[in-house]
């Protein structure tokens, strides 16, 4: 275990005006606290804020950060307080502290808790001071450190999720190194076997390459030297985890692997980087496709550096970084490379200006507002975790980093909601294209919108980012809570019509607190998916109100409906058009015997599946009877000359000879009548039941064929159902 000059010293390492008394306060308190508490190892249990501190401080961190790993399990796991924190250590160490107690606390739940959800509480937490992000980090990769203490199940849990979450958070936050080793840690526990098999061929190619990696860097370095370049030339074996990766992605065994190490070029100026990447590319033969420049447009994590591979001595393949030592400073430390925490100063507003990494954190955060719930959100920010990027620019030189796959649709909602929304089309480098191509690093990409389109629920499985994803679904959400409170308003207008007392939106808001709704809109809404009875509403707003038709004194019974609810037919114009679709709502014909032009007709709303319409005279209307919220008064609204087919079906007895169905069918045909199904059964010997499915233009159409086919001697009886 540490000691507690030790860890002064390693702090002091890099930054010699460190507050020595501060972190000796830490160091102690921490240590009384904790007292004989054990880890699952056997290990004192105060070692491990001490391991965090340790990690912390090989990132550089300031004080108040390397106190707060000391004291981060404090709170949760002995009698501290978070009162006594912050008076002994100050607000700052406080604030760091307790969120790091709330992370924790989410952390003892997760066996029940959906990850989603913790991973959502997690960033929230983070919110106010991603150094709690970095403990967090710190925290996760010493348990991967000691993992094998855990109980197997435990163990794949925490290895999965670290995979899954940590790992490519501490990669988008530009903390390479300890990405890397989260990934190794992760790997090795879930797929032991792999894992060896590799590590075993690495170690064997590691010294069979040793001399060929000392070549290549003295070599770089010689040819840099002669050219006035000082370089640092240094060369590395790839972790187990990237190699089993790449043979997974490209579908090969680990022999077929070319370019199994890489080297990294480090020199003074980005001038330097330029001039080492023509040197190297006039020394050697360039793989054509792998040059990527990272310093004119850096990743979103801050990283900047130039990538190439060429073809070296041996012919072996080699991959090349080339960068300056501030690129490479922030390329193992990442966020954690800001200025800003080795002064020690907390504000948030100069981080977001100096850290792409930081503002994609921000972004991210702010999508948990946006309605999604955890497991969304979780699948939505998996996503652009994994992803590699393209960048792409908008028509006034505005640079956008997106993921590989994007299409126009993410990056129009990459520049704004408003313009993914209204996106109906694009032109990528001038030409118009396809709003599902797929963007290329430079693409030019100009959006074209059109005020009042919403976007269509199938672009939700098209788009590759979470903000194009959650946007498109919020909007889906609005439009289709718009069809509801559109339907919910006419069903309510026709309820206090009915009832005889004024019907206004300013009378509904007085009834909300009784309808335990917040908003017009929601008691709209809510009346329109049939969650709530237009009767209920109308006695909210009017409590003395008695519905006549409840109380039986008609004569008919509770709940029947009225005339007017029963009327249906184009009598009441202001009725829901079926045609010409004034609303979105979805509507369909009754499953048995549907509707046509000519019939009267009535609605019934069913809850989330919308309207089915029935002919007055449907014999399954009377399930409805004592549901007169449901019944919806439509009307036929067809625009003159409208070529549409509708449903019906006939029902007949045949007599049973060769050509009795021929002979059916050929009058159907003869009469412009489309046939979609026949069924038959045999009733007698002599007879058999015929039911045909049928679309027909209107109801003189259809009785003009039940008339002829009754003229037929092969029918002795033909009647339309009608459900």
């Amino acid at each position: 275990m540490m000691r507690q000059y030790e860890l002064v010293e390693r702090v002091k390492r890099y930054n010699p005006s460190a507050d020595e008394a501060l972190l000796n306060r830490a160091y102690v308190y921490a240590m009384m606290a904790h007292g004989n508490q054990k880890r699952a190892s056997g290990d004192l249990f105060f070692g491990h804020p001490l391991e965090v501190a340790a990690i912390l401080t090989d990132l550089k961190l300031d004080d108040a950060t390397i106190a707060a790993a000391v004291l981060h399990d404090t709170v949760e796991d002995t009698q501290a307080t978070l009162e006594e924190i912050n008076k002994t250590f100050g607000p700052q160490i406080g604030a760091l502290v307790d969120g790091l107690t709330k992370i924790k606390r989410l952390d003892l739940v997760s066996k029940r808790a959906a990850q989603g959800e913790n991973f959502r509480k997690l960033l929230l937490a983070v919110a106010d001071d991603v150094r709690v992000l970095l403990v967090k980090l710190a925290d996760r990769l010493h348990n991967m450190r000691t993992l094998q203490f855990m109980p197997p199940e435990k163990r794949k849990r925490i290895a999965e999720e670290t995979l899954d979450i940590y790992a490519p958070l501490a990669g988008r936050m530009g903390i390479q190194e300890m990405r890397e080793e989260l990934e190794e840690l992760s790997f090795q526990n879930l797929d032991p076997e792999a894992y060896e098999a590799i590590r075993r061929h690495l170690n064997e190619l590691s010294t069979k390459s040793e001399k060929l990696v000392e070549e290549i860097e003295q070599t770089l370095t010689t040819k840099l030297r002669a050219q006035g370049i000082e370089a640092t030339v240094t060369g590395r074996q790839k972790r187990p985890y990237s190699i089993w990766r790449k043979m997974e992605r490209k579908s090969v065994s680990f022999e077929q692997l070319s370019d199994i190490f890489a080297f990294r070029i480090i020199v003074g100026t980005v001038d330097e980087c330029y001039r080492a990447l023509g040197i190297v590319h006039t020394s050697w033969p360039m793989v054509p496709g792998r040059y990527k420049d990272y310093i004119s447009t850096p990743k979103q994590n801050d990283y900047r550096s130039i990538h190439t591979t060429v073809i070296g001595p041996g012919s072996q393949r080699v991959e090349l970084q080339i960068r300056t030592w501030d690129m490479d400073e922030v390329a193992e430390y990442g966020i954690a490379a800001h200025a800003l925490y080795k002064e020690g100063v907390n504000d948030n507003s100069r981080l977001a200006t100096e850290s792409r990494a930081y503002q994609w954190l921000r972004r991210t955060i702010d999508l948990l507002a946006e309605g999604d719930n955890p497991e969304e959100f979780l699948e939505h920010t998996k996503l652009e975790l994994f992803h590699d990027q393209v960048f792409c620019f908008t028509p006034k030189g505005r640079l956008i980093a997106l993921p590989r796959g994007a299409t126009p649709i993410d990056f129009a909602y990459a520049v704004h909601t408003d313009v993914g929304n209204t996106a109906v089309g694009c032109k990528i480098n001038g030409r118009m294209s396809p709003l599902l191509t797929e963007l290329q690093n430079g693409d030019e990409v100009e959006i074209i919108r059109a005020e009042g389109q919403t976007p269509p629920a199938a672009w939700e499985s098209l788009v590759v980012t979470g903000k194009a994803r959650a946007s498109i679904r919020r909007a889906t959400r609005a439009a289709v809570r718009r069809q509801y409170t559109g339907l919910g308003r006419q069903i309510l207008e026709r309820a206090f019509e009915r009832a005889g007392r004024p019907f206004s939106d300013e009378k509904l808001k007085g009834a909300l607190p009784r309808l335990a709704r917040a908003s017009v809109e929601d008691v709209l809404a809510a009346v329109g998916r049939g969650e709530m009875f237009s009767g209920d509403v109308v006695r909210a707003v009017y409590p003395d109100y008695l519905d006549e038709r409840r109380a039986g004194s008609d004569g008919r019974g509770a709940g029947q409906p009225d005339g007017a609810a029963r009327k249906g037919a184009g009598e009441n114009t202001g009725g829901i058009p079926i045609r010409g679709l004034n609303t979105d709502v979805p509507i369909r014909f009754a499953p048995e015997g549907g509707a046509v032009p000519g019939d009267r007709i009535v609605g019934i709303m069913t809850p989330g599946e919308g309207v089915t319409i029935y002919p007055i005279q449907s014999p399954s209307l009377a399930a409805f009877d004592n549901e007169p919220d449901r019944w919806v008064d439509v009307r036929w609204d067809l625009e003159s000359g409208s070529a549409q087919r509708f449903p019906a079906r006939i029902k007949l007895q045949s007599i049973n000879e060769p050509g009795s169905l021929a002979q059916i069918t050929q009058v159907i045909a003869d009469h412009d009548g489309n046939i979609d199904n026949v069924s038959m059964k045999r009733r007698t010997h002599d007879f058999t039941d015929i039911t045909i499915d049928l679309t027909v233009w209107d109801l003189k159409h259809l009785n003009a064929i039940i008339g002829e086919l009754r003229a037929k001697r092969v029918v002795s009886r033909v009647d339309r159902v009608t459900g």
